[in-house]
């Protein structure tokens, strides 16, 4: 993992962030090579969680693409990485990492993968 993932990990678990994964996308063909998802406890979880990443990322000089909002779930286009953060409904009824194997587990061929 490069600097700049674990950067964005230690930010987010820092700031009390749960089950964060880090996922290399680049055996795929999606549009990003990495995609971090972490829990949020609450709406306003995402949202503090959303300003330690542009406090702790912009001065190390992230560029914050785009940043869509919804009630519970925050994405954050960082260009090759996308981060989602979500509260546990969320993540349970998105079931991103699940979406993201079969990706990966199609461009292998071998199937879906647990």
């Amino acid at each position: 993992m490069n600097r700049r993932l674990e950067r964005i990990r230690g930010v987010l678990e820092e700031k009390k962030g749960e089950d964060v994964v880090v996922v290399d996308m680049r055996p795929s063909d999606y549009f990003v090579d990495w995609v971090v998802i972490a829990t949020a406890t609450s709406d306003r979880h995402t949202a503090a969680l959303l300003e330690s990443l542009k406090e702790k990322l912009k001065p190390a000089g992230e560029e914050f693409l785009k940043i869509d909002e919804g009630d519970e779930w925050i994405v954050v286009d960082l260009g090759d990485i996308v981060i989602h953060l979500m509260t546990e409904p969320y993540r349970r009824k998105y079931q991103i990492e699940e979406f993201l194997s079969q990706l990966l587990a199609d461009r292998s061929g071998r199937g879906r993968e647990r």
